[in-house]
């Protein structure tokens, strides 16, 4: 399993969640990324800063996404994770810049741990966030970028359940 799926889940559960929300969780954040099969690989792989132009193509992989995956059968209780985990509390977020409760609960997770993985994960262009920073930087955006309840629900779970371990 993917380190965003195996954290969202890992939170979902600590939270009570019901059979179809932690299916949703599920498939939602193992897709959520899929719109990045559209995008040209170059740009994933950049060692650099991205060009505004650059930047506005890597944030349509939501909507490309959500649109490979209402040709799939049986994930339709996917698509909120797919087209809105880039969504934001505040509403600065894309691609539709939904805000707080508006922002699908299973969405507003997925975000959470995707960030989280991509925080203490080795990109081209810097190496990995320690844990303890990454989970820093949740909590510090906690009210802006994510939604507080589950940022907060998320730091406790993963530095109790040593979710770090998962960190590449």
């Amino acid at each position: 399993m993917l380190a965003t799926e195996v954290s969202a889940l890992v939170v979902a559960r600590s939270l009570g969640w019901d059979q179809g929300r932690l299916a949703a969780v599920h498939v939602g954040a193992l897709l959520h990324d899929v719109g990045k099969l559209a995008l040209n690989p170059e740009l994933l792989g950049k060692p650099g800063p991205l060009t505004p132009v650059e930047k506005a193509h890597v944030q349509t992989h939501p909507v490309e996404g959500a649109r490979l995956v209402t040709r799939l059968p049986d994930v339709e209780h996917a698509l909120p994770c797919v087209l809105y985990h880039h969504e934001r509390w505040d509403g600065r977020g894309y691609p539709t810049k939904l805000m707080g409760d508006a922002i699908p609960l299973e969405a507003r997770l997925v975000g959470i741990a995707d960030a989280f993985d991509a925080m203490t994960s080795r990109r081209p262009w810097r190496g990995p966030m320690s844990v303890e920073a990454a989970l820093t930087e949740v909590v510090r955006c906690a009210g802006t970028q994510f939604d507080p309840v589950l940022a907060r629900a998320s730091v406790e779970v993963w530095a109790t359940q040593r979710v770090q371990s998962l960190a590449v």
